[in-house]
């Protein structure tokens, strides 16, 4: 079964993008690659318990089990240990992602208390994305009774635009809500 948001990406908002930037090829228009989910633990991450809680509640967000990162270097000044747990990580492909996409710019993102949108300052100059969620508590897959602590995550969406403004047009396609305040200013 195809996910809606790549029903609707296939069949609308490629010939919207290749009209609106007069691309010759539709495969010159961007297109979302992967979709990275990010959880720091911190000091946590020594405690076993702590980050198998994490695994599943991240396993529960995305559908898939998420690997878990390590320390590359000792640094004292940060308490790290070389080889010790940092995080936990996930990365989404192919129908996974865009169902991800779909539950998290319909569900999770209107429930996170006094949203405003979100920033403009996310893109980076490769067409990349990246913002960060405060509570994992704003999907409705977790149980709010067995969450232990709330956490926040990172994600980034890695796309094959070439530029801030065609990644931008993408993801508004998308109807991710930004926000209006900086919007005004424009992509440069």
């Amino acid at each position: 079964m195809i996910p809606r948001l790549k029903e609707q990406y296939d069949k609308r908002i490629i010939i919207d993008l290749q009209k609106k930037f007069s691309m010759k090829n539709k495969l010159m228009v961007p297109r979302i690659t992967k979709v990275v989910l990010n959880m720091g633990l911190g000091a946590d991450a020594n405690d076993k318990k702590i980050v198998q809680n994490s695994i599943e509640d991240i396993s529960l967000i995305s559908g898939q089990k998420p690997i878990i990162t390590k320390f590359k270097k000792s640094i004292s000044n940060f308490k790290t240990r070389k080889g010790t747990t940092a995080g936990i990580k996930v990365t989404l492909r192919s129908n996974k992602m865009y169902e991800f996409i779909d539950r998290l710019v319909n569900i999770a993102l209107p429930r996170v208390k006094d949203f405003q949108g979100l920033s403009m300052y996310g893109f980076d100059n490769f067409g990349n994305y990246s913002f960060g969620i405060k509570e994992h508590i704003i999907f409705p897959e977790i149980n709010f009774d067995k969450v232990d602590r709330i956490r926040g995550m990172d994600i980034t969406l890695v796309t094959t635009g070439k530029d801030r403004k065609t990644t931008f047009a993408l993801l508004e396609a998308m109807n991710f809500p930004f926000s209006k305040k900086i919007k005004k200013k424009g992509i440069n």
